[in-house]
């Protein structure tokens, strides 16, 4: 609500500026072409003859906060079905009593003319127009004082004052300054009478807390710059040093009348005396994108994306168009924010690159809320799908909710930053996961059962007593179906062969030169941490293949976590394993509590050396934060991300089997990275690979989490194996399956990858499981660096020498002159004092 509102009435191009700082003003007619940009304003029909209705619509449509008209005209525009929050009630008061119900229930604010303030009769035009704002208009020729404007203030109404009784000088008997008007209501509790103000940027983020006076305000208000009070040094002009200024946008009071708002347009380093924007934090979300991408604009490298994007319009019309599409496709609440994200990116770029920011986009937003008559909402021509338009074939589902399909891209002719595009996974915001991880790994650290038992209670929703289960473990815990008994154990024969055959058993003996002996032999780990998800799927099989390597390793002591089910107990089949690969201890807790706890060790839960497993992303960013704290001593096998697969297919492969692997990754999570790179499949096989993909998506169990994992998934059409071998090497899949004619021949050229399934016999799900590989793999893009999980990853390295008297004579020499070089001494020494010795 404004402490008052200026009438126009005599042309002041200074004064006009001034008052646009600090709220609306009502305008005649024939004085809207003249007012300053950005001024919000009402417009007043009192002296103007009668006006077509579509004339008052246009003018709400364009910007005019409200129509401000006779009882007459007010009739006639209620009756027009002019809405009632844009129409104001202009009010002589000897026509009172000619108001109907119609007209107050039509208006939202009546305009009260008259010659003195009559606080009563104010106040008892107020409670009819129960539910209006009341303004009042005295028709004196001497301005309202502050007394004045106080009064009518205490009882809700707004006095409304003509400029001609306004001025940017000090208030005399004529004019009254426009500062002390808007400052006649305010109060404050301060000793120093200072008004606490909230400093804000055009779009309302804070940039600080400072202090103004009277004097302070005056000059903002009509200088249009930041200039506030300092509790010791007095006037302070915003950035009259360092060059920070402010354009003042607007100045407004809060509710109760003690203290202020101003909206700045920052100049500069920022606000605050750091050199950052605001003193209470860095800016984020779409402001801080808007200032990036201003600096890119002047800074970007020549020939960089970014350029090209200022530069290139069709690259950035091609974006915007892609993102669009790519949001249009969305269907998942996450899916829908991160396309959401992408578009708002590349639209801002375009904005910035024409000069326009988020200030006038809401502006833009604003004026389009104010619209009081609205187009039909058709979609253009070239957005519109024609009714008789030829569509590719159906894709058969037995799902209500549409067909299940995947996104498709052609290398051919493909731009680097769109190919780059392509092999990127989702961000994977590892700061701020360590962030929030930190607090759980610091709690079980500092209080260790204690809190171990709280957080599981709160995350995994199980109320325990104890936080460990030792063996030998109850034959009743371990109580499976025969079936599954008899699977995992033909698993646990297979994975056990393999990964015996990987164990570095031998001592490797080297003789280097006559006399001097180095060897290198391999010692297990002693304590390892293995980590078994719970969460959506019951995961026996991870405790497999995390399990036997240790126990062939010959780890001494094996903690197995895995999250506790409600009632407190461990999945029985996990139990079996962890009876079958020789676990000490099960702890039954999940997520960053249970890497804490293993990383740290608790009054029961026993310290590792080594964290081993997958996980979501909270036991990721925890594995992260404990291998960097030198205190934990703790290192992990590997980063983690989403479930991976890369299928390779070509003319021989079978769509079914092509469908069913892709389908086996994609169920384990929506996160879930599914890619296909066809080498000149036909329009129709690849049309058959996406009806299969559908039929056997929909015959799943977990098909709504398939639902929103494959449309994040690609095809991508390659026109050679090469190209094809190509792209997964720079992909680097945790998975890889090859669908091709002489598949094995291929095998050779594959750099990159956590596990390779060859031929079309060779089911992912049989390396997951039990062929003998290991299925805990370098996820997102790690297989560049990272092998996946084996025997040698439970075992450590050490080597040793052996230097005989008569090969020290042959290497010392050596030794002492490097040493010498880097200008050890004591290095040179150790060896010559036994030469010296020795001669």
């Amino acid at each position: 609500m404004p402490v008052f509102l200026p009438l126009v009435d005599e042309p002041a191009s200074a004064l006009l500026a001034a008052l646009a700082r600090i709220g609306p003003v009502v305008i005649s007619p024939s004085g809207i072409s003249n007012l300053p940009q950005g001024i919000d304003y009402s417009v007043t029909l009192e002296n103007s003859p009668e006006l077509d209705v579509d004339l008052i619509l246009s003018w709400l449509n364009e910007g005019a906060e409200k129509i401000i008209a006779p009882l007459a005209l007010v009739k006639e525009f209620i009756a027009a079905g002019v809405p009632s929050d844009r129409l104001s009630l202009l009010l002589d008061v000897g026509n009172f009593s000619a108001v109907s119900d119609t007209v107050r229930n039509g208006v939202s604010a009546v305009f009260l003319k008259t010659t003195s303030i009559d606080i009563d009769l104010v106040s008892s035009v107020s409670k009819f127009f129960t539910n209006s704002s009341t303004y009042v208009l005295v028709t004196a020729s001497f301005p309202l004082t502050i007394a004045n404007i106080r009064e009518l203030l205490a009882i809700n109404a707004i006095p409304v004052i003509p400029t001609s009784q306004l001025t940017l000088s000090p208030t005399s008997t004529q004019r009254i300054n426009i500062a002390d008007a808007l400052l006649a209501p305010v109060v404050s509790d301060r000793p120093d009478g200072l008004f606490p103000t909230v400093v804000t940027t055009e779009t309302g983020h804070s940039l600080g807390l400072v202090y103004s006076s009277a004097e302070s305000v005056k000059e903002s208000v009509i200088t249009g710059k930041g200039v506030y009070q300092s509790r010791k040094h007095g006037l302070w002009r915003k950035g009259e040093t360092s060059g920070a200024t402010q354009d003042v946008v607007s100045i407004r009071l809060d509710c109760d009348s003690d203290s202020l708002e101003f909206r700045v347009k920052q100049h500069g380093a920022g606000f605050c005396h750091l050199n950052r924007q605001s003193c209470f934090s860095e800016i984020s979300g779409l402001p801080a994108l808007e200032n990036t991408l201003r600096s890119r604009l002047s800074s970007a490298p020549e020939g960089s994306y970014t350029r090209r994007l200022f530069t290139d319009s069709a690259l950035l019309q091609s974006k915007i168009m892609e993102e669009a599409d790519e949001l249009c496709r969305a269907v998942d609440k996450k899916d829908i924010a991160f396309e959401a994200a992408d578009l708002f990116y590349f639209v801002l770029t375009k904005c910035v690159q024409s000069g326009v920011g988020i200030k006038e986009i809401e502006q833009s937003l604003d004026a389009k809320a104010k619209r009081v008559t609205r187009r039909p909402g058709n979609a253009k021509p070239q957005w519109t799908k024609p009714a008789a338009a030829a569509k590719p074939a159906p894709i058969p589902t037995t799902s209500a909710g549409g067909s299940i399909r995947m996104r498709t891209a052609d290398l051919a002719g493909i731009a680097p930053d769109v190919r780059a595009e392509l092999l990127k996974r989702p961000v994977l915001k590892s700061d701020e996961m360590i962030i929030k991880v930190k607090p759980i790994v610091d709690d079980v650290r500092t209080r260790g059962d204690a809190a171990l038992l709280e957080l599981t209670a709160k995350f995994d929703k199980a109320q325990l007593t104890s936080t460990v289960v030792l063996p030998p473990f109850a034959p009743e815990t371990m109580e499976i179906d025969p079936d599954v008994r008899a699977a995992i154990d033909q698993a646990y024969l297979n994975i056990h062969k393999f990964h015996d055959a990987q164990a570095d058993k031998d001592t490797l003996v080297v003789e280097t030169m006559p006399g001097v002996v180095c060897s290198r032999f391999a010692r297990p780990i002693g304590r390892v941490g293995l980590y078994v998800p719970g969460g959506t799927a019951i995961l026996p099989s991870t405790a497999l293949m995390l399990g036997i390597p240790a126990q062939v390793a010959g780890c001494k002591e094996i903690v197995l976590a895995t999250p506790p089910r409600a009632d407190g107990s461990i999945s029985p089949e996990v139990m079996y394993v962890a009876h079958r690969v020789g676990a000490s201890a099960i702890l039954k807790a999940g997520g960053a509590q249970a890497v804490a706890a293993m990383a740290y060790g608790t009054e029961t839960v026993p310290k590792v050396d080594k964290i081993f497993g997958p996980g979501n992303q909270w036991v990721t960013a925890a594995k992260m934060l404990v291998q960097n704290d030198t205190d934990a001593l703790v290192s992990i096998d590997m980063p983690a991300g989403p479930s991976e697969v890369l299928v390779i297919a070509d003319h021989t492969a079978k769509p079914a089997f092509v469908a069913a692997d892709l389908l086996s990754q994609a169920e384990h999570g929506v996160d879930s990275q599914v890619v296909l790179v066809a080498v000149s499949l036909s329009a129709e096989k690849l049309a058959e690979i996406e009806r299969e993909v559908d039929v056997q998506a929909n015959a799943l169990s977990r098909v709504e989490i398939v639902r929103e994992s494959i449309p994040k998934s690609i095809i991508v059409k390659a026109s050679s194996v090469e190209e094809a071998i190509t792209f997964s090497n720079d992909y680097a899949p945790e998975h890889l399956i090859l669908h091709l004619e002489n598949a094995q021949d291929h095998v050779a050229s594959i750099d990159n990858a956590g596990s390779v399934f060859v031929g079309p016999f060779t089911p992912e799900s049989c390396g997951d499981y039990a062929s003998g590989t290991n299925h805990t793999l370098p996820t997102n893009g790690y297989a560049r660096q990272f092998s996946g999980v084996n025997t040698q990853s439970f075992q450590k390295h050490i080597t040793s020498q052996q230097i005989t008297a008569e090969g020290l004579k042959g290497l010392g020499p050596v030794v002492a002159t490097l040493a010498d070089c880097e200008g050890l001494q004591a290095h040179a020494n150790a060896v010559r004092i036994r030469l010296a010795t020795y001669q």
